[in-house]
């Protein structure tokens, strides 16, 4: 029973026309069967037929047109009620269902207006009848008191269902704009993870193809005088390029097999920067480490940032100061931020694009954004180069419990 309203609900069309059948086959019924005359003419049943389809008629298609219908039905009312041939009681069927349509579908202001002209049509009737003056108030009284009885309900009805309706509508919008904002939602989550690991490859690829060829080249000018260092050199080459594969093969894992997060390599972390700062002094660049405090208590999506911003510092060392340049990292813990200082003496031989903020200078800052902090680079008083950034950890904390994410989980779900 359920499934058979579903589908009267999908197709109104069979249901009105049901509707119109009834009151088409009923008023002609009663029409032929109580006329005034014993041997009625064929103008009667003409009359009667043509009343009939006016009144029935619209009835069928009045969710399509319900004003023009309403009219139709109206002016069959009309000849009903002026016809002396015609007199069917079910004549005001036609116009309670236009009335109830006109309230659901159209609105109040029509509704009333057309439940006027029906009472001033049924009032007409009643002053043309014939009837003497003093019964006219008595029958006019209790015809429109019935007429507003009928009408009434079918006004509530109307605006029940037009309620109802309307309700429904803006469910129906309600769940599109969550259905649209779920997907502009997963756009956006898409593009800032297609986002990350573009800045994840930069990071990876920036240092260790910068790291080889300042081997290649120290190698070549080696290879004939000193065979030890372009040895030494050829073996960096080789390591180096073996961490870069592994970073990106877990990076790009991702890609490949989003569900199967186990395959991918750890993500280097804050407790790697002596790892780091080990393996850029064997390219030749003087580094000075000071690490205070706790860094492996960091979260890891701050730990790894901590990472790339002094991997990306020492990387423009390397690639852009001059001969002999030394530079400093100086790594605060305090339990309520990090604090890092990333500077270096070598700042002569700076390009001005980087200067300007190039890809790697704009990846540190929003590195330092996404957890609320404040990163700042640019040239030093008397030569060099200085990297200032600030991560506040309860900022970290707060994104991490916006995404409902927490140390390697949370880097895992980001990756997806």
């Amino acid at each position: 029973m359920r499934s058979f309203s579903l589908w009267l609900r999908a197709h109104p069309l069979v249901g009105d026309s049901a509707i119109a059948a009834f009151v088409l086959l009923s008023h002609l019924g009663q029409a032929t069967g109580e006329t005034h005359r014993p041997d009625p003419g064929w103008w009667s049943v003409v009359t009667s037929v043509v009343v009939g389809l006016l009144l029935a008629g619209p009835l069928a298609v009045r969710r399509r047109w319900p004003v023009w219908s309403a009219y139709v039905a109206l002016a069959g009312l009309a000849l009903s009620l002026v016809h002396p041939d015609v007199d069917s009681s079910l004549a005001l069927l036609a116009p309670c269902f236009m009335i109830y349509t006109l309230v659901a579908d159209v609105g109040r202001r029509a509704a009333l207006l057309y439940s006027a002209l029906v009472g001033l049509l049924f009032a007409s009737r009643v002053f043309g009848s014939g009837r003497p003056f003093e019964e006219l108030p008595v029958v006019l009284g209790f015809l429109l008191a019935f007429y507003v009885v009928v009408a009434g309900f079918c006004w509530v009805l109307g605006e029940f269902v037009g309620a109802r309706r309307a309700y429904h509508s803006a469910v129906e919008q309600r769940l599109r704009s969550l259905e649209f904002e779920r997907d502009q939602q997963a756009r956006i989550a898409v593009a800032e993870e297609r986002n990350r690991i573009a800045r994840e490859i930069h990071d990876v690829l920036a240092h260790s193809i910068s790291v080889m060829v300042t081997q290649a080249d120290g190698a070549r000018y080696a290879l004939h005088r000193k065979p030890e260092l372009a040895e030494r050199a050829l073996g960096a080459i080789g390591s180096t390029g073996r961490d870069a594969l592994n970073e990106l093969r877990g990076l790009l894992s991702v890609l490949r097999n989003p569900g199967e997060d186990d395959v991918r390599a750890p993500q280097p972390t804050a407790t790697g920067l002596v790892d780091l700062v080990d393996r850029v002094r064997s390219l030749g660049l003087d580094v000075a480490l000071e690490v205070t405090g706790d860094f492996a208590a960091l979260p890891t999506g701050i730990g790894l940032s901590v990472y790339r911003i002094v991997q990306e510092s020492l990387t423009n060392s390397l690639k852009h100061g001059g001969p002999g340049t030394a530079a400093s990292v100086r790594a605060v813990h305090d339990g309520r931020r990090v604090v890092l200082d990333v500077v270096d003496d070598g700042g002569t031989a700076r390009t001005p694009e980087l200067a300007s903020g190039g890809n790697g200078l704009i990846g540190m800052r929003e590195r330092a954004a996404i957890y609320g902090g404040d990163l700042r680079a640019g040239p030093r008083e008397g030569g060099g180069w200085c990297v200032h950034a600030e991560l506040p950890l309860d900022r970290a904390v707060d994104t991490a419990a916006d995404h409902g994410e927490s140390g390697v989980a949370r880097e895992r779900t980001r990756a997806r």
